[in-house]
C-alpha cells in the first residue's frame, strides 16, 4: 500500500464456498436468492461510510439490473474502469481506462473511502497494493465453476482477521485488514 494515498479501499463481496462471485456467464441468482433469507448482512452500514464506488463494466452492466432500475449508487461518485465502455455511456459515471488514471482522479477529487466492487477492479486493486479491507461474505453454496473473486498475485498478501459472524441462512462474513506485502 502507498503511504501517500489519500483514499482508503474497501472490498465488500460474496462468494460461494469454492471463491466463485458469478457463475461463468456472470448470473449471480445463487447468491441473491439465499441473500434474501439472510438480510442486509451490514451492507448499508458499510455503504453509508463510502463516498466513491469502483467497478469495472461487468459489474456496473450487472448494477444496472438491480431493483428495477433504480440507481443502487445515488449521492455517491461512480467510477468504471473499462476499456471498452464509451466514455459518455452513462452521466452518472465518470470512465477511466487504467488503474494509474483512476487513482489521480480519486486523488484529486479529495476522495476519502473507495468501495471496490467486482472482480476484476478488486484483482487489479490487490495486485497494486491499494486494498486497506476486506469484507467476504461466504454463501452456503458450491458451484464448481465461475468467476473467481482472487486472481494470480506478485507476492503474497498477509491479512489480519478483524471479526467474523454468522448473519443468518448459513452466510459466514468475514473481514480482514490488508498488511503491507512481505
Amino acid at each position: 500500500m502507498t503511504s501517500q494515498q489519500p483514499f482508503t479501499v474497501s472490498v465488500f463481496i460474496a462468494t460461494s464456498l469454492d471463491g466463485f462471485i458469478a457463475r461463468p456467464d456472470g448470473d449471480i441468482d445463487w447468491l441473491t436468492s439465499r441473500g434474501e433469507q439472510a438480510g442486509d448482512m451490514g451492507y448499508q452500514e458499510f455503504i453509508a461510510g463510502i463516498d466513491t464506488v469502483v467497478m469495472g463494466r461487468a459489474t456496473y452492466e450487472k448494477a444496472l439490473t438491480f431493483g428495477a432500475g433504480q440507481w443502487p449508487y445515488d449521492g455517491r461518485h461512480v467510477a468504471v474502469l473499462s476499456t471498452r465502455l464509451d466514455d459518455g455511456a452513462d452521466p452518472r459515471i465518470t470512465v477511466h481506462r487504467d488503474l494509474d488514471g483512476l487513482t489521480r482522479d480519486l486523488a484529486e477529487r479529495g476522495t476519502k473511502s473507495v468501495y471496490a466492487d467486482g472482480g476484476q477492479v478488486v484483482q487489479s486493486f490487490l495486485r497494486a497494493g491499494l486494498v486497506h479491507e476486506l469484507t467476504i461474505t461466504t454463501a452456503p453454496v458450491l458451484l464448481g465453476d465461475g468467476l473467481r473473486l482472487f486472481g494470480a498475485l506478485d507476492g503474497d498478501i498477509a491479512l489480519v482477521h478483524r471479526s467474523t459472524t454468522v448473519p443468518g441462512a448459513g452466510f459466514v462474513q468475514t473481514t480482514y485488514a490488508v498488511q503491507d506485502r512481505f
